[in-house]
Formats: C-alpha cells, structure tokens, sequence
C-alpha cells in the first residue's frame, strides 16, 4: 500500500464567514449568451429554442465499460408499436451493424404527461485510431449518419467540466428583462445556459481536437427534484456531443429524479449509493479505472463497496481516478467549508486505502487544486446530509452526526452559542488530512491525493471563493469566466492544464500546468 496513514498531525481549516446556508449566493456574474455568442450563433440558437426545448429525444453517448465500448441513450415518443432500442454502428455508412439494448417507460410526471420511452444500447469491438458511423432507431426510424472517430488509448486526453446546471441563471437580466426558469420554451434560463455549454464544448475542442471523452463533475441541468426536460433538451443539444462521450456525475441538482437515469447510459452501474437517479459506477478507459460516485446518497460503506469491486475488476489500471460532485477539499464560499466537506472524515481514509490517485469535484462554482493530501490516522466523526421534510430538497442548513444524530446548524443565528460551538466542534472535526511535503508542479511517485474543483463550465452561476485560501489549497481562480481543463495520461504521467473562456471566445490558462509521474 503506498500510502500509509499518519498520526498526530492536525491541521487548522483557516476561519471563515459563512453565508446563510439555505440561501446559497450566487453573484450576479454570469455567461450572457446573448453578448458572448452575438456574432458567433446566438440569434440562430435563439430561433430555433422552441423546437429545442421540445424535443426530449436527443441522443447522448457516455463511455462503455472499458475503451472497446461505447454506450447510447435516447428518448422515444411512444406509440402503439413497441420502442427500438437500435443502434446501426460500423466503420461502412452504408453497411453498418445492428446493435440491440433494452428499453423502459419514462415516467410522465417528468413530460408533462406525454409517454416517452428510454432505450440504452451498448456498442462493442472499437478500435482505437478508427472513425466509424452510427445512426439509431426511434420508432423504427433511423435518425441521419452521424460520424464518431475514435482516439488513441496509449495517451488519453480528457475533458473535465464542473456543473454546467443548465438552468440556473434564473433571475439574471438579459437585454432588460429577467431570466425565467418556467417549463418548456419559456424556461429562458435553459435557452441562455444551453448556448454557453455548448461554446464551451466547442472551444475545447478547437483547442482539442484529439479529445477521447469528458468527465462532468455533475449538476447538468438545474430544477431538483422537478420535472426538466427542456434543460436536458437543451444540454444535449451541444452539437460536439454527437460525437464526444461524457461520463457524467450525479449532482445534487440531478439527483432526485429518474431523469438522469433516462437519459444516461452509464456503464458498470451498481445498486451502491443509489438515489432516485441512480447510483455508482465505474469503467476502465486506456491506463485509467475512472470511479464515479453518487455522493448525495451519504452511505460510504456503500460507495467503498463501489471503489473496492472496481479495483478488483480493473487491478492492473495504472491510475485509479474518483469523480464525485461534492468538492470535500474545495475553496468556494458556499460549500467548502459546510455542505460540501460533509463527508470528508468518511472518505478520506477510503480514498487512501485504496490508492486513488486524484479526485475531480465540482459544486462549487470555483476553481481549486489542493495540495498532496492524505488522511491523518485518526478517528473522526461521521457526518451526512438529509432531505428536507417534504423530500423536495436536501436540508442545506444542517449537517447530521451519523452516531449521535446531532443535528449541526452550518449558519448559526447571532448570539446561538450552543449552535456555534456545535459548528466549530464539526469544523475541528474535519481537520481530517496531512499535507504532504512536496515541492513545484511535478510530483513523483506521491503518498497524498490530488483534489481537483472544477467550476462552471457554462458560467450558468459562479460563486466566491471564501475570504481566507485554505492550507489545503494550491492555487484556485474566479474571474466569473466559463473554464475548462484537459488532462493528458499515460502509463506513466497524469498531467492537467485549466483555462478559462473570455468573452471573445479565447481560451487562456489560469494556472501552471500540475503533473504527477509514476515510477513504480
């Protein structure tokens, strides 16, 4: 085992303000599509927004089980004949071959009672290097020929995003009037976000044209727990997602309907930490055994069980690689240092038993690269968060001792000693991790882990990094730009690089390039 726990060492969370935890500020800065995207597609968008918005049945890909596969998703208006979970998939458009999957009814709360059905479909025997063609059937129907083109396995190279939670500049102005998150076409939130996500996607892959798949950090779209599909609509009408995977994470936003689950053909997917959503899963891609944990589900025995089955089925992966959406070491004002740290004490040692090597996070709506870290060998308290009463929402304003069923107020009233005392007993508490003694942007061979906080990767919602930088953080960034990074593996070197989107549409690095080699 190569990272060995030690004892004794404490470190002290700098002290910050905390805002009301249920209201969640975010800053008035966000991506205006309208001024970004004037005279670069925003008025063709915009006129075709209400035939966007409607149709729930576009396709997304998301990778297979290892890098020979490749996974379909898709909605089906239903009629009286049966649904066609087909896909047509070669490398001769005109003789392409038959790939079946399995389909299921959507749940019509979520369609405003129109009957839909979901079809999966898994695709096998890629090769790398090779450019193939695909169509798939709704209805019986093939939809056109649409090319994929696979990449290189020996050096992968990655996109990875954080929330773009198309939806949520509601309540932002744009060109005099307020940003509406009403259904359908009127949800002109999902029409401005949809825009920047796909700009977004477009000057990565301009920048990066032998991108293999993306990793999202979770919280696609933005209504929890309500029905959404012109946001799903308008998210999977990024016209580079016909032809680039995304391994997407479930984020609060996403978590407490069966949308996602509709809408997303994740591979290896377990029955541990299950929401209404779905749960884990994982896959092996190249050097790399990406993990994908469902974090709003607070059962860690659970998500072990998940990071446990996945190294035994992959033990030979070069890199071991988490994504999760709650940002347990992160910098932003709204979730760092509360919510999002929640389950810190629980997954920290899991994560070092089982010699991950980085985690990517989202949540925030900032960006933060930690430090080396590993856990410090000793107890700590179990922590999670609840729904609320009605089950509409998680209860943001209070964190649960897991054994003492202690009840920790995350934004004490004024003058509420006991609440406060609770809250800096919970902070304390987290002190969890030892900082690990490395110098400069190229580490080898190191003991800790490398949490990585994604931000908005469609400037939907940003918010402030907390007043005083943790010790646990590297370097972090808001300049209230949509960003991005790029991660190049190898066998031997994991290496990421971040940029943010300017308003012009350049892509600009905002901070050095960090590498972490292996020579064992």
């Amino acid at each position: 085992m190569k990272k060995k726990l030690v004892a004794g060492l404490i470190l002290a969370l700098s002290a910050v303000t905390v805002c009301p935890a249920a209201a969640f500020a975010s800053t008035d800065h966000y991506t205006d599509s309208s001024v970004v995207g004037k005279d670069n597609g925003w008025a063709e968008w915009s006129s075709s927004w209400e035939t966007t918005a409607a149709d729930f049945t576009k396709v997304s890909l998301t990778p297979g089980a290892d890098d020979t596969e490749l996974n379909f998703a898709w909605y089906s208006e239903k009629t009286d004949s049966q649904a066609t979970p087909v896909v047509h998939f070669g490398t001769d458009k005109d003789n392409l071959e038959t790939f079946e999957g399995t389909s299921g009814d959507v749940d019509q709360d979520l369609t405003g009672d129109k009957a839909y059905e979901y079809n999966h479909v898994t695709v096998t025997g890629l090769e790398p290097n090779t450019t193939y063609y695909y169509t798939v059937e709704k209805n019986g129907e093939q939809t056109e020929v649409t090319e994929y083109t696979t990449k290189g396995t020996d050096s992968v190279k990655i996109l990875y995003v954080g929330d773009p939670q198309v939806g949520a500049s509601k309540g932002q102005t744009q060109d005099g009037a307020e940003l509406s998150a009403e259904d359908g076409a009127a949800n002109t939130a999902a029409k401005n976000d949809g825009f920047a996500w796909s700009r977004t996607l477009d000057t990565a892959l301009a920048e990066n044209p032998d991108l293999n798949f993306v990793i999202s950090a979770g919280d696609q779209v933005n209504k929890t727990g309500k029905p959404k599909e012109e946001e799903y609509a308008s998210y999977l009408s990024a016209e580079a997602l016909t032809s680039l995977p995304v391994a997407t994470t479930i984020g609060n936003h996403d978590s407490l309907n069966a949308d996602y689950a509709y809408h997303f053909n994740n591979p290896n997917n377990t029955e541990n930490g299950k929401t209404a959503a779905g749960g884990d899963y994982y896959y092996s891609y190249g050097q790399g055994l990406f993990i994908v944990l469902n974090t709003n589900n607070y059962n860690v025995a659970e998500h072990q069980k998940t990071i446990e089955e996945a190294v035994a089925a992959y033990p030979d992966a070069a890199w071991r690689i988490v994504t999760i959406h709650q940002d347990i070491y992160g910098s932003g004002l709204d979730h760092s240092d509360t919510d999002g740290m929640i389950l810190r004490t629980q997954l920290t040692p899991v994560f070092d038993s089982n010699d991950i090597d980085v985690v990517l996070q989202g949540h925030d709506h900032t960006y933060s690269r930690s430090k080396m870290l590993y856990g410090d060998g000793q107890t700590h308290g179990k922590y999670e968060f609840r729904l609320n009463e009605d089950g509409s929402d998680y209860d943001w304003d209070h964190a649960t001792n897991v054994d003492t069923e202690e009840q920790i107020t995350l934004a004490p009233e004024d003058g509420d000693t006991d609440a406060q005392a609770a809250l800096d007993a919970f902070k304390q508490d987290n002190n969890c991790y030892t900082i690990e003694d490395v110098e400069g942007n190229t580490v080898t061979d190191p003991q800790g882990i490398l949490y990585m906080t994604a931000n908005s990767a469609s400037g939907s919602k940003y918010y402030e990094l907390v007043p005083t930088q943790q010790d646990y953080i590297a370097a972090r960034s808001q300049n209230w730009l949509p960003s991005y990074s790029v991660i190049t593996m190898t066998a031997d070197q994991f290496s990421i690089d971040t940029y943010q989107i300017t308003d012009d549409g350049k892509a600009e690095a905002i901070d050095d390039t960090f590498t972490i080699e292996k020579t064992k």
